[in-house]
């Protein structure tokens, strides 16, 4: 278990929930939270290509002050392959609800070398700060930072691979929420992350929220994956001290959303949103798609 420190003093009752992410972390009397990582091992990088596994992978430092840094997958066929032609690159943002798991976080890894495999593309995977050590936006500019980072990089795997003229922005839960952030940053700078050109942004069940209850979450209130008690929680640990969850950063359409996503229209970028019908956010991510 890892412990850290929590500036905002939330009472140990409201930690009491059957909620998968609840079972992943506690919050103390001290206002420290203890994370549980037991069922979410990490696994390290294969970069050995006689390894057989479908997509070769390797850890490259970003921010060494920040201790930020990117796993990058590249798919076996482009090391297999006489052709010139280069990849398409994801910049992959993982999930965790903002406060939990990595880059190398099992799940994500094997993700990851999936989505290289069948794209194919090179996968860009952030491993960022979390909450509530670095509250957001600390998130959202650590991602965006490594968007700088591939436009300058001298990595041999992106420089022989990757076609940074195609690049996407894509995220889950919490990382579908920093994807959403990073991508308005990055539209108001396209000219400066040039050779970099963003494509489009997906964003797979992303964690949104707001103080008014939505239908959705109404309705599954007293589901046990995610109910609206665990995520006014996680907003709690994720948002500046002090702000609610009309917050920007929770809730883009409380005031109309940004101005800045009239430029996605602009540039011609794709957005693509995932949702499930049974899903208490669900509401919330048909709101972004429709704002989109």
């Amino acid at each position: 278990m890892r412990k850290s420190s929590n500036e905002d003093k939330i009472a140990p009752s409201e930690t009491t929930s059957d909620s998968p992410n609840y079972r992943m972390f506690i919050v103390n009397a001290d206002g420290t939270i203890t994370r549980d990582y037991s069922n979410y091992p990490s696994t390290a990088a294969t970069p050995d290509p006689n390894d057989h596994t479908i997509a070769v992978s390797k850890d490259v430092p970003v921010n060494q002050s920040n201790k930020t840094w990117v796993r990058i997958f590249l798919p076996r066929q482009a090391l297999d392959s006489s052709t010139k032609t280069k990849l398409p690159l994801i910049v992959y943002v993982h999930g965790g609800a903002l406060i939990l798991l990595s880059a190398a976080t099992k799940i994500y890894h094997d993700l990851c070398s999936d989505i290289a495999a069948r794209v194919p593309a090179v996968i860009v995977s952030v491993d960022y700060r979390l909450a509530p050590e670095h509250r957001l936006p600390a998130a959202y500019y650590d991602a965006l930072e490594v968007l700088h980072w591939i436009k300058t990089t001298q990595e041999h795997w992106l420089i022989q691979y990757a076609d940074l003229s195609s690049c996407f922005i894509m995220g889950d839960s919490g990382g579908g929420n920093v994807a959403y952030h990073a991508a308005l940053l990055a539209a108001a700078q396209v000219d400066d992350l040039l050779p970099l050109k963003i494509r489009g942004l997906i964003l797979l069940k992303p964690f949104f929220g707001g103080v008014k209850r939505t239908e959705s979450e109404l309705r599954l209130a007293n589901q046990p994956i995610l109910p609206p008690s665990s995520t006014d929680l996680l907003w709690q640990l994720a948002l500046p001290i002090g702000a609610d969850r009309d917050h920007e950063y929770c809730n883009p359409t409380a005031r109309g959303g940004s101005k800045v996503l009239d430029q996605f229209r602009l540039l011609g970028w794709r957005v693509m949103v995932t949702w499930g019908s049974e899903d208490t956010l669900f509401d919330r991510q048909v709101d972004r798609a429709k704002m989109m």
